[in-house]
């Protein structure tokens, strides 16, 4: 087939041939809702099922599933009206993979970059702590924690680690004066 869309349809086998190479199970970009959050959660299950996974492993995805679709749903970036359209509130990419080891849910969004510093300093602590200072930590935010104006109290990325026990991986990249990409990544290990 030749034509002007082979350019797309290209991209198009690259992706997918991307996509098996990293064993990307679900990907997503758009907005985040609790309609999507839903579905994502009911493919995942039946994909882990379908795969004979454990109970358990399947509770720690879900669980790291619905906290990383919250961030995104309660804090992505709001858009000004100066501002891109694909900088709007409750957007961003979403990807599950696994391979022998482990799964990974990975999302992505737009955030202000006023909020960079003290999200990278939370996530920087966050990785610092013991299993037992998680859980203190965690305890210590049910009951004295404030609730942000988005109505989270700071306990997603603190359940994350202690339910996985691994590293919270993110990056930050720049895209615009006033927005900065961010890139998190949890690893569920699959033999534990």
């Amino acid at each position: 087939m030749t034509g002007k869309n082979t350019g797309f349809l290209d991209f198009v086998y690259d992706f997918y041939i991307g996509m098996k190479a990293h064993e990307i199970t679900l990907a997503y970009e758009g907005e985040i809702n609790h309609q999507i959050m839903k579905a994502f959660t009911l493919l995942a299950e039946e994909s882990m099922t379908k795969n004979e996974e454990p109970q358990f492993l399947q509770k720690k995805v879900y669980h790291v599933m619905v906290e990383c679709l919250q961030n995104i749903a309660k804090h992505a970036s709001r858009a000004e009206s100066d501002d891109p359209p694909e900088y709007g509130f409750n957007r961003g990419v979403f990807l599950v993979s696994r391979n022998r080891k482990e799964y990974h849910v990975t999302t992505g969004n737009f955030i202000e970059k006023a909020r960079v510093q003290d999200l990278s300093k939370h996530l920087d602590y966050i990785n610092s702590l013991s299993k037992l200072e998680l859980d203190k930590l965690y305890k210590e935010q049910l009951k004295y924690g404030h609730l942000s104006k988005e109505g989270g109290a700071g306990l997603g990325f603190i359940d994350i680690r202690r339910k996985t026990g691994t590293e919270l991986l993110y990056k930050f990249l720049p895209v615009s004066e006033s927005h900065e990409f961010f890139l998190f990544t949890s690893a569920i290990p699959r033999n534990v």
